[in-house]
């Protein structure tokens, strides 16, 4: 036996690379194995709860931060076998380079994917948040990509050996061209921030411009462009910097639907305008689908060429275009019923034509 550990001990010795490469790989492992225990059991404690940050941080920081330790592990070993076999290590120098290159990659990558966690997970759980601060919460998440990605370039630079300030004073001249060249791209990316901002619109929005060929439902709002689902189901692709300078109708936040409708009654049934229009608008007041606090108007308003012209002028209760359609047409049929009980008619476009007396006589 002790014979037995004067051979291990003499092994150790002679190898005792092996025994540092095996530490820290042991050491590794078992960090591995208590990390993802500890993952594992968190993920089952916070999804069970209301804790939207705490497993959005728990999901992001588990695989970035396990593989930064790995590579610290690698960059250890690779030393120490190099040394084994009297490879020449002074050119390793940048070793401490990557080292807090991966530092700093962790810790982007982290973030980086706790903001698109967090917007998976608010987003659909967002049931009373209306359809704009969804929008919102989707140019936040964009923006703070842009604004992580800016502060890690930043970082990375100086690990890098460039001069920061030299850089943002290059910068600053350089920018001047760039914002020159590039003014198109600018203009839509503040008018997508201004979209952001006043928020004239959402996605799932239906928008039409009075100024533009544009009408449709509004699928997403990106930086520089817009993408707008047409009726006929065609992408719309608007650049942002348009919609500063047209003016934009959202029919989508509407809080009424009207009835403006010419009903014509025949010259012949003159006698039971009055009473046909009083019937008429009792009819509207009681309609359940139509709004009897806004503005409500039945009124004989023309001698038409055919026919004495009726205007029916109401809002209705709901928004939505295929109730209303249902509601407009009850209005239009009960009002057909009323002219129809009263004696009256639906005029039509008719012509009369008068002939001269013919005097002859027969011969």
């Amino acid at each position: 036996m002790q014979t037995l550990l004067q051979d291990l001990h003499h092994f150790l010795a002679l190898h005792s690379w092996l025994v540092n490469i095996g530490l820290i790989l042991i050491a590794m492992l078992l960090f591995h194995w208590v990390s993802r225990r500890i993952y594992r059991f968190l993920l089952k404690y916070l999804s069970a709860g209301n804790h939207i940050w705490l497993l959005s941080l728990t999901k992001s920081i588990h695989a970035p931060w396990l593989t930064f330790f790995w590579l610290m592990a690698i960059s250890f070993i690779i030393p120490i076998v190099m040394l084994r076999f009297k490879i020449d290590i002074s050119h390793l120098n940048f070793v401490n380079t990557l080292r807090s290159l991966c530092f700093v990659g962790a810790f982007y990558w982290s973030f980086l994917t706790f903001i698109t966690k967090m917007e998976q997970e608010i987003v659909p759980r967002s049931g009373r948040i209306p359809v704009r601060d969804k929008t919102t919460l989707r140019a936040l998440a964009q923006l703070s990509r842009i604004i992580l990605t800016i502060v890690v370039l930043l970082a990375v630079l100086p690990i890098l050996g460039f001069s920061t300030g030299s850089l943002l004073a290059f910068g600053g001249v350089g920018g001047l061209g760039v914002a020159f060249a590039a003014k198109e791209t600018l203009s839509n990316i503040l008018g997508g921030m201004m979209i952001f901002w006043d928020r004239p619109f959402s996605v799932g929005d239906w928008i039409r411009s009075p100024d533009r060929d544009i009408e449709g439902t509004v699928e997403h709002i990106g930086w520089r462009l817009t993408r707008i689902r047409t009726f006929s189901k065609r992408p719309l692709y608007v650049p942002n910097g348009i919609f500063s300078t047209i003016a934009i109708e959202n029919p989508q936040r509407m809080s009424h639907r009207r009835i403006n409708a010419t009903v014509g009654v025949r010259y012949d049934d003159a006698k039971a305008v009055g009473e046909i229009v009083k019937a008429t608008e009792d009819m509207l007041h009681q309609h359940p689908g139509i709004d009897p606090m806004q503005t409500l108007m039945v009124h004989f308003i023309e001698f038409g060429p055919s026919s004495l012209n009726l205007n029916i002028y109401a809002f209705t209760k709901t928004t939505d275009w295929v109730k209303y359609r249902q509601v407009q047409q009850d209005v239009f049929l009960k009002t057909i019923a009323i002219i129809a009980a009263h004696g009256a008619e639906c005029a039509f476009p008719t012509t009369t034509v008068l002939l001269p007396n013919d005097n002859r006589t027969e011969q």
